[in-house]
């Protein structure tokens, strides 16, 4: 899927309604469009988009404006709000205008905090490409993730999953992700989770209101089987407390994999939609550390490294899998941001 990448300036919201709805979402869409023509009405918010420093899609400040919004109809503070939200008047321009004027501290406020999403969608990407790392190397895996955020997705072991025509995972698990499918099936290898670890600037507990609340609002609110789907992973992970360390994902890599792991186990680091936030010191940093590591790799001590990230060239979101010790790299699919669909190849 190809998108256009919008400018920085002054119609920021609606150049990424278009992205929105083409993802498939009119409400978001609706809701940035009317943010635009009412954006005046919060100086505040508006400076704050309109002079934004880098690339507004690497920040998703659409997706942080639009979770602002939902997360004051979420708290029902804007009747009016929240009734568009609830699908109860398609007022978009008065209920947005309202809120913008009332709320703009909380706004901008809100905007200045790197999404926190963990997209528990994406968990069906990385469980198919752990399939593949299953026909390769046939071992227990030990997962090492950067930017978990609240760790919904080190718990992808416990998920259950169906993948083009595959099921997959834990058939009676409450949290089951089944995207749209495109293409030949995925290879059908259940994998082990010996052991999973993330990392995090600003680790999320499910345990904390607040966090559920955030991670929340940032789910569309036309998707609310998304959104259920993500209450139950919060469930999940209170009762199955994944293990997330705070820190810079840099250091924390070179310490992680500077240790050796298990004889006869794969070593696997992943990452979805993270790296876009990072430096690219950072970025080129992690690659340096991962194929230093390959290097080290042996037949009975893989390393796989699996990519869900967006490419820049042509911002679609790729699907990556590099293995060592031979360091063969495979585009295993196109997929939607969230995980909505997957495009196996």
């Amino acid at each position: 899927m190809n998108m256009i990448t919008p400018v920085l300036g002054h119609d920021e919201l609606r150049h990424q309604a278009g992205i929105v709805r083409a993802l498939g979402s009119s409400f978001v869409a609706a809701v940035l469009e009317a943010g635009q023509r009412q954006l005046d009405h919060a100086p505040r918010t508006q400076r704050l988009i309109e002079t934004w420093p880098g690339d507004p899609i690497d920040a998703a400040l659409a997706m942080r404006f639009n979770a602002a919004l939902h997360a004051l109809a979420r708290r029902n503070k804007r009747p009016r709000l929240s009734a568009l939200y609830r699908g109860q008047h398609d007022d978009f321009d008065g209920a947005i205008a309202e809120t913008l004027a009332a709320e703009d501290a909380f706004i901008a406020t809100w905007m200045r905090h790197t999404p926190q999403t963990n997209e528990v969608g994406r968990a069906a990407s990385i469980a198919a490409a752990l399939m593949v790392v299953q026909q390769r190397f046939a071992m227990p895996v030990e997962l090492l993730e950067l930017g978990a955020s609240c760790g919904l997705n080190l718990n992808l072991g416990r998920y259950g999953y169906r993948l083009g025509g595959v099921n997959a995972g834990i058939a009676t698990s409450p949290v089951q992700v089944t995207p749209a499918w495109n293409g030949p099936p995925p290879i059908n290898r259940p994998f082990t989770v010996a052991a999973a670890r993330g990392i995090d600037l600003n680790p999320l507990s499910a345990t904390d209101a607040k966090t559920r609340e955030r991670l929340l609002s940032f789910v569309w609110a036309d998707e609310p089987e998304r959104a259920q789907r993500l209450e139950d992973a919060l469930a999940l992970a209170i009762q199955h407390p994944p293990q997330i360390d705070r820190g810079n994902a840099v250091p924390w890599l070179a310490r992680q994999l500077a240790i050796p792991h298990e004889r006869r186990t794969c070593r696997v680091v992943y990452h979805s939609m993270v790296l876009q936030y990072m430096t690219a010191a950072d970025r080129t940093a992690i690659d340096t550390i991962i194929a230093a590591a390959g290097r080290r790799a042996t037949p009975d001590r893989p390393i796989a490294r699996i990519s869900f990230e967006r490419e820049r060239a042509n911002d679609q979101v790729q699907l990556i899998l590099t293995c060592w010790p031979d360091g063969e790299r495979r585009l295993l699919a196109h997929c939607h941001p969230y995980g909505n669909w997957i495009a196996w190849h």
